[in-house]
């Protein structure tokens, strides 16, 4: 039965200390010896067994091993793949912690790391050795296998500091190194190597010697490769720049035709980059002066690669296509006014044609911009009066504003919210400017009331509406923008009391200090309803801050002011103090003062929050100076 045992650790390729187990059964048992000495012989035979068993494996994975970088050499894979392939193998059929190829650098005169596998330490990766130091020297040397259980207690080759500081950061103990041989020379060293100490066997180095021969081939074959190219490359190149040269020649004229045909027929900026690109062969940005995008013909999810502001400065700089890596561009300009930058992705080099052509696009391109420029601005000025003329009470002749409407692309009959949004920036011109190519492009009406951009958009969500408006028109001024939104309307008449609600609703969010924000009387909670067209808000007012009103009213004082310093320096009297420029005490007295009036508890968290409120629609609802 300890016998039958043994030949079931044999079969799940037990550890060899497990057939120690049947030997100390049958001890254990109280066995006869002869029985226990014909076990011990079973056990011995069944570890020579098994070692013999473990050495074919081994030697089928060597040969396997082989077998596969042959292939990865019959198929001309990329050399650095190979050379790679070549180390792992090596690493794991010698059953090393690392394994790593240096080659020879005639040029510098010593030996530098080509391939690493297992190598934790930057310093060794980069490590360069001098011609004749360390073990890889004496393998070079020699052009001889050399191995060292201890590293460091070897003195049969030179020790550098460098080599030693590299091997040592690794924590390496035992290294093997066997000669690449090219020919009569000695390119370079195959390592295996270990971080506790082992003497490598002659298996070790005829595996390792082996797999030395393949990495050889391996360069040798990619030097091969590289001169063949070269004669190949340089036997081409007269026919390659004929070619070239007449194909340049074929895309001028074509791309010439193409503009001319374009501009006659009354193109614009996407007819232009769909040409350009067909002729030169790339991807075409059109980039306005803020270098957003106005045409392309990339797909939407392709983002621009590249430092787009550094390439188009150079462009204008010179004044010339210029390139970057796979990137051409070209400034678009009329006289001295910068219209915006043509970027062109291409794989393949422009020619001195195909550049000519990319300018003339260029050119092209300024030309279609003006003239877009100038229908926008008469289009602008005509929705301006029609958005005017809505604005206006009474409507008169509805249908025919709708007729004018229609012809400037917009729908009255659709539901509209009324957008009003102003910016501190001051620059009124660029605010006007920014909100009809908004309202442009949302297909609807725009005009400027009191210093401040009144929009109707076709948009039925009001709060979403403010926050984009508010979000585009910053993003065109480079400067916050505050913008309040109505509620939802159904008919153009409707467009007045829409336009007073958002533009109460734009006070108010100013009011509240919170420019730069966007939203609809509707999400401003309480105070929205109290800001609803058909909402009186005086009654409010005078529950809550009445009698303070009527004090200052009848006395000539500020307690109202005194109030509105209080609440905006936190309730903090020094700060009040310092804002009304007042002693101390008289901030106290006023106080007091508002307390009889209002009575206690006025400081109280709710109540707090209705006289701030009351407050605030006070201060907006007073007459404007």
């Amino acid at each position: 039965m300890s016998t039958l045992t043994l030949l079931e650790l044999l079969v799940r390729e037990a550890a060899p200390v497990e057939f120690e187990a049947p030997v100390i059964a049958a001890r254990s048992r109280g066995e006869d010896p002869e029985v226990i000495a014909e076990l011990e012989r079973a056990r011995i035979l069944a570890l020579r067994v098994r070692a013999i068993l473990d050495q074919r494996r081994r030697r089928e994975a060597e040969l396997s091993a082989l077998y596969e970088t042959a292939n990865d050499l019959a198929a001309l894979r990329e050399v650095d793949a190979v050379l790679q392939a070549i180390v792992h193998r090596a690493r794991l059929l010698l059953h090393s912690d690392v394994a790593y190829l240096s080659l020879n650098d005639d040029t510098m005169g010593d030996t530098y790391m080509r391939v690493v596998d297992g190598i934790t330490s930057p310093l060794f990766r980069s490590v360069r050795l001098p011609m004749g130091a360390g073990l890889g020297g004496l393998v070079a040397q020699t052009a001889t296998p050399y191995a060292s259980a201890r590293y460091f207690e070897d003195k049969r080759f030179h020790h550098t500091s460098p080599i030693n500081d590299a091997v040592a950061e690794e924590g390496l103990v035992s290294i093997l190194g066997v000669p690449l041989v090219l020919g009569a020379n000695v390119i370079g060293v195959l390592y295996a190597s270990n971080r506790t100490e082992r003497p490598f066997d002659r298996d070790d180095v005829s595996l390792l010697v082996t797999l030395a021969a393949h990495a050889a081939i391996a360069l040798d074959n990619a030097r091969l490769l590289s001169e063949t190219s070269e004669a190949l490359e340089e036997l081409n190149t007269a026919s390659t720049l004929l070619r070239e040269h007449t194909k340049g020649i074929q895309r001028a004229s074509d791309a010439h035709d193409r503009f001319t045909q374009l501009v006659l027929r009354g193109g614009d900026v996407n007819d232009v980059v769909a040409s350009v690109s067909e002729v030169l062969g790339g991807a075409m940005w059109v980039l306005d002066t803020e270098d957003r995008t106005l045409a392309t013909t990339a797909g939407s999810s392709e983002d621009l690669s590249v430092d787009v502001p550094a390439l188009t400065g150079t462009a204008r700089t010179t004044g010339r296509a210029v390139q970057r890596d796979d990137w051409w561009a070209v400034c678009v300009t009329a006289g001295s006014e910068r219209l915006g930058t043509l970027l062109l992705k291409s794989s393949h080099t422009l020619n001195e044609y195909d550049q000519r052509t990319f300018e003339r696009a260029a050119l092209v391109t300024a030309l279609l911009l003006l003239l877009r420029r100038s229908v926008a601005v008469t289009e602008s000025r005509i929705k301006g009066e029609l958005l005017d003329d809505l604005l206006d009470e009474p409507l008169r002749d509805i249908d025919n504003i709708r007729e004018r409407a229609h012809r400037v692309g917009a729908d009255l009959d659709l539901r509209q919210t009324v957008v009003v949004a102003r910016s501190a920036s001051g620059d009124r011109s660029r605010l006007v400017t920014a909100a009809s190519f908004l309202a442009g492009q949302l297909r609807g009406l725009s005009t400027e009331r009191q210093g401040a951009v009144v929009l109707l958009v076709p948009l039925d969500d009001p709060g979403e509406a403010a926050r984009k408006v508010c979000a585009e028109l910053a993003l065109a001024l480079s400067a916050p923008v505050t913008a309040g939104a109505s509620a939802t309307i159904e008919r153009p008449d409707e467009v007045p009391a829409a336009r007073r609600e958002a533009q109460r609703c734009l006070e108010a969010l100013e009011s509240l200090r919170r420019e730069g924000e966007g939203a609809s009387a509707a999400e401003l909670g309480f105070l929205g309803v109290l800001l609803g067209d058909r909402r009186d808000v005086n009654p409010f007012v005078r529950r809550i801050i009445g009698p303070i009103l009527d004090y200052d009213l009848d006395r000539g004082t500020d307690l109202v002011g005194t109030l509105e310093a209080y609440f905006s320096n936190d309730r903090n009297l020094a700060r009040t103090r310092e804002a009304l420029q007042i002693h101390v005490n008289t901030v106290t007295q006023r106080l007091e003062r508002i307390t009889k009036l209002l009575g206690e508890g006025w400081q109280q968290q709710d109540r707090s929050l209705e006289v701030q409120i009351a407050l605030r629609l006070h201060l907006i609802s007073r007459p404007s100076t």
